[in-house]
């Protein structure tokens, strides 16, 4: 069997295909499959020596947000 298209099969699939379609997507629905990500969220390396006090990220994100709430505002 051989694995590669001919003129014949191509010019079959070139009559199947139309120009253009129209799909209506007011029947579409969202992908299960596909991942929900509603926030941006990033992935950041701590030293070990800072990795030892904050153990899970909520601790570094309330310490992050403690310090900004201590920068003057702009």
């Amino acid at each position: 069997m051989n694995n590669t298209p001919n003129s014949e099969t191509n010019q079959n699939l070139e009559e199947d295909l139309l120009s253009e379609y129209n799909f209506d997507y007011t029947k579409a629905h969202p992908n299960r499959f596909a991942t929900q990500i509603n926030e941006t969220k990033i992935t950041v390396t701590l030293e070990s020596d800072v990795a030892k006090v904050f153990k899970t990220s909520e601790d570094v994100n309330k310490a992050l947000r403690a310090i900004i709430s201590a920068i003057p505002q702009q």
